[in-house]
Parts: structure tokens; C-alpha cells; sequence
């Protein structure tokens, strides 16, 4: 049974007022399958149904929506309805919903939010986005010292409704100093010894981030040490919340995105690709286009200054395109490199003479290999297009600006993502079309200058 084939069962159910089969559907299915089936309904319709299910699981089947679907009921839907909703969506979740709400429509829900729950709203967005802080969740189980297991597990038993998950327990000092943790897997296979202290179990040397580190940082140190939850503190090292692998994902693919829309000379999208707003997708295409045609102009200029060496050797020209590409698709390669291990964490600004010479080497070695290539192809170059070079120095000459380009390319792509991040720009800028255009005009300089010092060709 396909989303379409139901929706016409689901609106029938809405317009019959049928409660009995609809408070079935909101708990028949996994919330994110029922959130699925509810794709085609308009915002009111998806709201009437989930006016039908617990508060637990309204929250629930909310989260899965698509955020056009979520703000859309938030702004239209009864205040203090959705003021509950609120409350009972998980701390990280709420908040970074609410920052696509109208910021009118905001001050008016909060009100209608418990105290407890307004005052860590307006916590968590008071941290900059991107950092850990804006990423956390305050929902976490925690334990003072010196409890016995038994007592540990009638307290998380207390907190269990409450909280989203529980990977861990951390245990906190009376002035939430972060002191350790125990695993749920730890406090289950010691309840066969019930007077044991949880201090004799729990794990004293943890990872942590502090609440102002990037969540590029986080994500890296979650991957590293294959991490369920990583504890978020504060500079004196107060337990302030906690970061699941589920938002580490998140971050993952929003990164990984970004990188992809860059390295292809496109503005991140925040839309969806088809429902974006056409001149939206124009801007953000043609400024990154214009400027890379501009760049692209003094590729002109370059091959205009060597008119007369092309008249000469009409070979020249044609073989520009061959090294020009062989400079960019080095360079590219190189940049991808760079950038992803930047992205993992492999590669810092203090590498970057490793980097050099390691790229120096790789860049002779390719240079040479499809220089050899160049050689083969520019030795068997027809007669009359060769005009009275010999053909084995326009091989020569052909096969050294191969090698010299693919080096060149290969250290511009290596270098710009290090040099961009020193700066303070995103490496994913050092894209593609970027490194391409520039290795362009520099890779006509070097094929004419070589060309010049071999061919004798006046200039």
C-alpha cells in the first residue's frame, strides 16, 4: 500500500470524524511511517490527525514531518496546542525548529510553554550556531556520587519517561561538576550485586567537548571514539547536556552537502531542489558563474599573447586543451583530497609542508606518467600541422608541459584548501571549477613559454 493509495482512506476518516480508527492509525505504525503516510495532507489535515493521538506520540509522529510541514502547523494551529506539542518535543529538536519560525509567532507560543521548558528554549538558542551548545540536548540521566546500583536504577527509573534516550548515565558532583559515567549495559549486568557503588563502575577519563566547540569537532570526536552520546560542559567543566550520534548524522550529511554544492560552484540550497524558488536557484548558480566567467576571460588574454606561436605550430593549439585539462582534473583531485581529510580531521594548517612535499612528489609522478602518454600522441602529429618543428621536440615539448602542468595543478589544488582555511573560508570553496580555472590560464603561460624555449617560436 503506497502514501498516495491512503491518503484518500485518511482524509475519509477525517471528514467521518472517525476517532476510533484514526487514534489506530497514529499508533499502528513506527512514528516516522506514520508521519510518511501522512505526506499529501495539507498542514491543517496533518494536524486534525495528530489531534487524535497522545501527547507522547504527537510529538513523536511532529519530529518526522518535513520543516516547511512543522512550521507551517506551529504558525497556523491554536497557540496553546502547539505551546504543548512543544513541551514534549526533545530539547534540541524544539529549538532548532522554533529558529524557522516567524520570530512574532515565537514570542506568542512562549507564554504557553511550561516555565521550565521556556527557560531552556531560550538557553540553547542563546549559543551561536554551528557550536555544541546549539546542537545539545538538556535531556540527559544523571546521577550524584556515592548511590548503590539499586539506588541508581530506582532514580532512572524516576527520569526515564522524560528523557530521549539513555546511552549513558552520567554522574555529577552537587555542583554538576562532571566526575563520570556509567553505561546503562554497566548498571544492568551489576544488578545481580545491588549494594555496589556506582563510583566503583563508572568510567573516570571521558571525552567532552565544551558548549563553544565547532560542530565540526564534535562530529569528529563522536566518529573517533564511536561514541553513543558525547557530554557537552563549560569551561569549569559543569555537565550542560549532551550530543547524540543521531545529531552527529545530521551534521555529517549537512557538511558533507555544503562540501558537494560548493566543489560544484553552487551556493549551499537550503530548499528542496524542486520546490526551491526559481530566481533563488538562478542567484545562487550565476554569481558563482560570473565569477568564474570572469576568471576564465584571461584565458583569452593568455592565448592572445601567444597568436603568433600558434600561427607558426597550428599543432599548439591544438594540444591546449589536452594540458590545460590535465592541469585542472590534477588539481581538482588534489582538492578533493585536501578538503575531505580537512573535513576528517587528518589534515591541520600545521601540515601543510607534509602536505607540500607530499603532493610534490605525487604531482612528479603523475606529471610523468600522462607525460609519457603526451609524448606517445605528440610524436605521431600529423606532418602538416606540425609546420617545420621537428616532431620528437614537439614531443618533447608536449610531454614536459603535461608533466609541469599536472605538478603545477596538483600543488594549486593541494595548497588552496589550507590557504582558504587559514584565512578563515571554507575549504569547499577551493573547488572544482575554482582550482580548474585558475590551473587554465597559468597551464597556456606554461605550454607557450616551453614551447618558446624549444620550438624557437618568436613570441
Amino acid at each position: 500500500m503506497t502514501n498516495t493509495l491512503y491518503l484518500p482512506e485518511l482524509r475519509e476518516m477525517l471528514a467521518e470524524n472517525n476517532t476510533a480508527e484514526l487514534q489506530e492509525f497514529c499508533v499502528a505504525l513506527h512514528p516516522a511511517r506514520t508521519a510518511e503516510f501522512m505526506e499529501g495532507l495539507t498542514a491543517a489535515e496533518a494536524w486534525d490527525v495528530l489531534q487524535h493521538a497522545d501527547e507522547t506520540t504527537r510529538a513523536e509522529i511532529f519530529s518526522y514531518f518535513d520543516r516547511d510541514k512543522q512550521v507551517e502547523i506551529i504558525e497556523s494551529a491554536e497557540r496553546a496546542d502547539i505551546g504543548r506539542l512543544i513541551a514534549d518535543l526533545p530539547p534540541d529538536d524544539r529549538v532548532d525548529i522554533l529558529k524557522s519560525v516567524r520570530s512574532e509567532i515565537v514570542g506568542e507560543l512562549l507564554p504557553f510553554i511550561p516555565a521550565f521548558d521556556r527557560r531552556d528554549i531560550l538557553r540553547l538558542q542563546s549559543y551561536p550556531e554551528g557550536t555544541a551548545g546549539a546542537m545539545m540536548t538538556t535531556g540527559f540521566a544523571k546521577l550524584g556520587e556515592g548511590l548503590t546500583v539499586k539506588q541508581a536504577l530506582e532514580a532512572i527509573e524516576a527520569q526515564a519517561q522524560e528523557l530521549e534516550t539513555i546511552y549513558y548515565v552520567y554522574i555529577v558532583d552537587a555542583q554538576d561538576h562532571l566526575r563520570g559515567l556509567v553505561s546503562a549495559r554497566q548498571l544492568l549486568s551489576a544488578i545481580g550485586k545491588p549494594l555496589t557503588k556506582i563510583d566503583d563502575l563508572m568510567e573516570r577519563d571521558l571525552v567532552t567537548v565544551d558548549v563553544t566547540d565547532d560542530q565540526e569537532k564534535v562530529a569528529q570526536d563522536v566518529a573517533r571514539f564511536d561514541l553513543h552520546a558525547i557530554p557537552v560542559v563549560d569551561g569549569d567543566h559543569h555537565m550542560l547536556g549532551i550530543i547524540t550520534h543521531d545529531d552527529v548524522i545530521d551534521v555529517f550529511s549537512a557538511e558533507a552537502t555544503e562540501d558537494v554544492y560548493r566543489m560544484g560552484a553552487v551556493a549551499p540550497l537550503e530548499e528542496n531542489y524542486l520546490e526551491a524558488d526559481f530566481r533563488t536557484i538562478w542567484w545562487k548558480r550565476s554569481v558563482w558563474l560570473s565569477c568564474l566567467f570572469v576568471a576564465e576571460i584571461f584565458t583569452f588574454t593568455a592565448i592572445a599573447h601567444f597568436d603568433d606561436a600558434i600561427k607558426k605550430v597550428v599543432a599548439l593549439a591544438m594540444f591546449l586543451p589536452l594540458c590545460i585539462s590535465t592541469g585542472g582534473n590534477s588539481g581538482s583531485q588534489a582538492a578533493t583530497l585536501i578538503t575531505r581529510a580537512m573535513a576528517l580531521g587528518q589534515v591541520t594548517l600545521g601540515d601543510w609542508w607534509r602536505v607540500l612535499r607530499h603532493e610534490l612528489a605525487m604531482g612528479l609522478a603523475l606529471g610523468c606518467t600522462l607525460g609519457c602518454v603526451g609524448f606517445l600522441r605528440a610524436y605521431f602529429t600529423p606532418k602538416k600541422v606540425l609546420g617545420d618543428s621537428d616532431p620528437v621536440q614537439f614531443a618533447v615539448v608536449i610531454s614536459l608541459a603535461v608533466t609541469a602542468i599536472c605538478l603545477w595543478g596538483t600543488l594549486v589544488g593541494s595548497m588552496l584548501p589550507l590557504m582558504f582555511r587559514r584565512f578563515g573560508f571554507d575549504p569547499g570553496y577551493a573547488s572544482s571549477p575554482f582550482v580548474a580555472t585558475f590551473v587554465d590560464v597559468t597551464g597556456i603561460v606554461i605550454l607557450f613559454s616551453l614551447a618558446q624555449a624549444f620550438l624557437l617560436v618568436p613570441v
